[in-house]
């Protein structure tokens, strides 16, 4: 090969990495997810349509969940072979996601949610607003706060890491391409607890699959009688987020409870009223012009 052959080959590589390394959505957009859309905040919605879409309960239970009994109980750590990583695997807030799983399921409809993590400011917050009102001589009364029947505790109990991985490759003529995966595993134990006896009604235990693909491409061919290589290589990874893998254990579990509590009795759904004019025994007559 001719010298300015292998220089204008060389240019071209090097240009081809300029640009993915100026815009990283040229890396990104294979796996269909916009490089741009990364960097937008959006509302997330509950993971279960399921949850959402249930029968509102007739009676909605009072329920409380408190941020110290409902929380990580693995203690695991990112894994890194190069060097030691001391930020949790999972998020030290899992209450957050069993809350907004109460709350918003049935639309809000189901449980009546009170708020216990952050009790010590809404006391404070009531003792400022009772010593003002004194201040100025006004009725310092307050509406009485909701007291919970019913207490959900539990937490994450495992986070099991490359519980199954394999790969697979192929190589021809200079050309090749692999594909590798993973798959982690999160647990999630929650209990039902009846405030008036203390008895555990009931327990659920739900565990979701994480799982982490990754797709490498490489090319490399020998220059000027086999004493040059020159030799490209890129990959693309895709990894199944935790978070949302804890939120989506957390609302199947929620699910379970509202499911077992009908059977069980303790709850009911709300009964669905359809007027219907002019009805009796014997049937619905039409309404005559």
């Amino acid at each position: 090969m001719q010298k300015g052959t292998r220089q204008l080959l060389v240019c071209l590589l090097v240009a081809l990495l300029s640009s993915c390394a100026i815009d990283p959505g040229n890396l990104l957009s294979p796996g269909g997810i916009p490089y741009t859309s990364m960097k937008d905040a959006s509302l997330l919605d509950l993971q279960s349509e399921e949850l959402k879409n249930v029968t509102p309960s007739e009676r909605q239970p009072v329920i409380a969940v408190y941020a110290d009994s409902f929380k990580d109980l693995t203690g695991a750590r990112r894994s890194n072979s190069q060097f030691a990583l001391f930020s949790t695997a999972i998020t030290q807030a899992p209450e957050a996601f069993l809350i907004r799983a109460l709350k918003h399921a049935a639309n809000g409809k189901f449980f009546k949610v009170v708020e216990r993590v952050g009790l010590d400011s809404l006391t404070k917050e009531r003792q400022l607003i009772r010593s003002t009102r004194e201040s100025f001589e006004e009725d310092s009364t307050l509406q009485p706060l909701l007291f919970a029947g019913l207490l959900i505790q539990g937490g994450v109990i495992s986070y099991d890491t490359n519980t199954f991985s394999g790969g697979l490759g192929a190589r021809y003529l200079g050309i090749g391409s692999s594909k590798q995966y993973r798959e982690d595993s999160v647990s999630v134990s929650v209990r039902l607890v009846s405030v008036s006896t203390g008895e555990i009604l009931m327990e659920v235990m739900t565990s979701k699959s994480i799982l982490s693909v990754g797709l490498t491409q490489d090319i490399f061919r020998f220059l000027e009688e086999g004493t040059e290589l020159v030799e490209v290589e890129g990959g693309v990874t895709e990894n199944e987020s935790v978070s949302i893998a804890l939120q989506k254990a957390i609302e199947e579990a929620v699910l379970n409870i509202i499911n077992i509590g009908i059977d069980r009795g303790y709850w009911t759904y709300e009964q669905i009223k359809i007027d219907v004019p002019n009805c009796d025994d014997d049937g619905c007559i039409g309404i005559r012009g």
